[in-house]
């Protein structure tokens, strides 16, 4: 129906730019933070913010395969600290472009693990949005940058754990599978800050690895907060999307996040994007695209 379309697309379009602005806050509040402390505070909030969801709405579904809960909760948390990490140390439109490469491994895995058929133009989209990661991290010469490459491998756990959830949404609600990723995602930055003051990690670790600061200031924690409600918002607003138009069609909008984001980033004093970064985050969302019509 026309009407639902309409719908789904505004709603897509909402939850993009709500996504590119939480990306802008993490950005800022990297002047005074850690990533693993953006993390362990947003999903503390998060862990709140559930609890109260399922006290109002207690869950139907009877659960079953707490391992696969648990490894949800760990892959989500690896995926977070890199795409966080990855926004506080390179270009934001960059960084949220490379997290979009989560659709792709998606096909990837769910040919490996869950047994689905990888046709043509999977193929064709797979080659064409990974050709679009080269362009990206522009490993002409012998350099390749570190940055880079943890934002597309945490495309890879984000993509881990969307194929875990499909492994467990019909035995779990889906506020417990959040419950899951906010819990163990504060658990394990946790014991990397307790562990932090006794070891000597090398240094590309060593941003798993910080100094816990507690915030005081007034202006961290109002962003804190304002960053956990509009996570929340923005996914709330894709639920809606899906809900209301195609799949594919919403899928194809989801990728506006992406000149939302290289908008926000040059804001916040980010280059613009050169020839070669265009290329790429082109390919990703042509190859991101043809993903969601093969299917």
């Amino acid at each position: 129906m026309k009407t639902d379309l309409d719908r789904g697309i505004i709603f897509m379009l909402a939850s993009a730019l709500i996504s590119a602005l939480n990306g802008a806050v993490t950005k800022i509040l990297a002047d005074d933070m850690s990533a693993l402390e953006i993390v362990f505070f947003r999903n503390l909030i998060g862990i709140a913010l559930i609890f109260y969801a399922l006290k109002h709405t207690p869950p139907t579904l009877s659960g079953g395969k707490l391992h696969l809960l648990i490894t949800r909760g760990v892959l989500g948390f690896l995926a977070m600290i890199l795409f966080f990490y990855t926004i506080t140390t390179i270009q934001l439109g960059e960084a949220i472009t490379l997290n979009k490469t989560s659709p792709l491994f998606v096909s990837i895995i769910a040919f490996y693990l869950l047994g689905e058929h990888l046709n043509k133009k999977t193929i064709l989209a797979l080659l064409v949005g990974f050709l679009g990661v080269v362009f990206i991290t522009k490993p002409f010469g012998m350099s390749l940058s570190y940055e880079h490459l943890l934002g597309v491998l945490g495309g890879f756990f984000a993509a881990s754990a969307y194929a875990t959830i499909k492994k467990i949404k019909d035995i779990y609600d889906s506020r417990v599978i959040v419950l899951s990723f906010v819990v163990v995602g504060s658990i394990i930055p946790a014991i990397l800050f307790l562990v932090a003051p006794h070891i000597q990690p090398p240094a590309n670790l060593a941003f798993l690895f910080p100094e816990f600061v507690y915030p005081f200031s007034l202006k961290v924690w109002m962003l804190i907060i304002f960053m956990a409600f509009i996570s929340t918002l923005s996914q709330w607003l894709l639920t809606k999307a899906y809900s209301f138009s195609n799949a594919s069609i919403i899928g194809v909008i989801s990728y506006t996040n992406i000149p939302f984001a290289i908008g926000f980033g040059y804001a916040l004093g980010d280059a613009f994007p050169d020839n070669y970064t265009l290329f790429g985050i082109l390919l990703i969302v042509l190859g991101g695209v043809l993903v969601s019509k093969s299917k």
